[in-house]
């Protein structure tokens, strides 16, 4: 169905859940910059999500991450995203509806994220068992190449690793190569996931869907059918995510919103309730 055939009742271009979905978005923002500001705190530590075995996770986080944001340009994407897709849906849906399926596929998308943190991170436990089991200078590097190779600096251990060389079987070195592969490791666990995106690329998946054929312009110029965008989206989610790129973005927890808002969508479809929950 094209964004154009459907006709739902009280449609405008900001209609109450995606407003405030946006001033609460904006509220957290602005929150997090004055405590790191005035008071020194980093909001991140008690509202992003962290892993289940860091120190600072919390059961609510799994809530509250979907309102924090690594930066200007982070949030500004999400939430533009969030109104040029979102106001269609909550028109189409009710405000009722779109909420539940926001905060779902939010949700979702952090339980898919802690789902690869787990692998993640059991994997490279396994891997450190190996090499405590055969230090040596190669495969200490090894270790951390292969395991680390988004935030592994060789020069910043090159001294440690050239002194190391000359005496390979010197235990200081060694015990010293244990306690930087296990801060490695912490450092892995401790590193949360903010950002509105998973909730953002379920509601990309839902407008695709429901309005497949509606043109969007890309860079304002290029006109391309909405499911293409989907399908293009999740593609490269999935090829950045199998492969490590851009370490920095959590590509499986995008794909979780996208996984949870296909499969609710695909409920509601069998279950035909579609224009239920309008207010």
């Amino acid at each position: 169905m094209a964004l154009e055939q459907f006709r739902p009742r009280g449609f405008n271009f900001l209609p109450p859940v995606v407003k405030n979905l946006l001033i609460i978005n904006g509220l957290f923002f602005l929150a997090t910059i004055t405590f790191d500001t005035v008071y020194h705190v980093d909001l991140d530590k008690y509202l992003g999500l962290f892993y289940f075995e860091s120190p600072y996770f919390q059961p609510w986080q799994y809530i509250t991450y979907m309102f924090m944001h690594a930066g200007f340009n982070h949030i500004l994407f999400n939430m533009f995203a969030l109104w040029m897709f979102g106001y269609a849906l909550e028109n189409y849906w009710g405000g009722k509806k779109f909420l539940f399926y926001y905060l779902v596929t939010g949700v979702g998308a952090a339980l898919i994220q802690t789902m690869v943190n787990w692998y993640e991170i059991s994997s490279i436990k396994d891997a450190a068992l190996i090499y405590q089991n055969a230090p040596s200078p190669e495969a200490f590097v090894d270790f951390l190449r292969v395991n680390f190779k988004g935030s592994y600096n060789p020069e910043g251990l090159q001294a440690f690793i050239s002194n190391w060389s000359l005496t390979p079987n010197n235990q200081n070195f060694v015990q010293e190569s244990y306690s930087i592969v296990n801060d490695f490791i912490t450092s892995k666990i401790n590193i949360p996931t903010v950002g509105a995106s998973g909730s953002v690329f379920g509601i990309l998946l839902a407008f695709g869907m429901m309005f497949p054929n509606q043109l969007l312009y890309i860079y304002f110029l290029f006109p391309i059918k909405a499911k293409w965008v989907v399908i293009f989206y999740g593609a490269a989610e999935l090829y950045f995510g199998v492969t490590n790129t851009q370490s920095n973005i959590a590509h499986f927890a995008h794909l979780g919103g996208m996984l949870f808002g296909f499969f609710m969508i695909l409920y509601w479809k069998k279950n035909n309730t579609h224009h239920n929950y309008y207010n």
